[in-house]
């Protein structure tokens, strides 16, 4: 019997917290692996958003990685080192929730 290679597994920041992440993985994925459901809130309501399609469609998944809000996490791949934040409404005032 071999062993497995090991784990290429490397860590990005979500809300100060590391997030543990495999190479190819949306941030999408590695949030919810590590248990967490929602990442944005509604602007007016404050109502909790993660991923709804899946697939880039929709704007429910929105974060803020390094720094610059807007970013779908479904789409957006997972990068050693990244800071990943939570994204209050659209993550700009001209924007709709």
């Amino acid at each position: 019997m071999t062993t497995p290679p090991p784990s290429s597994a490397f860590a990005f920041t979500f809300d100060g917290e590391p997030v543990h992440a495999q190479p190819g993985q949306s941030v999408a994925a590695a949030l919810i692996a590590s248990g967490r459901r929602s990442w944005r809130h509604t602007r007016t309501e404050g109502r909790p958003r993660g991923v709804f399609c899946g697939i880039g469609v929709c704007f429910d998944c929105l974060v803020t990685v390094n720094g610059r809000p807007g970013h779908r996490a479904c789409l957006v791949e997972a990068r050693p080192g990244d800071t990943v934040a939570t994204q209050e409404g659209a993550g700009h005032d001209d924007l709709a929730c």
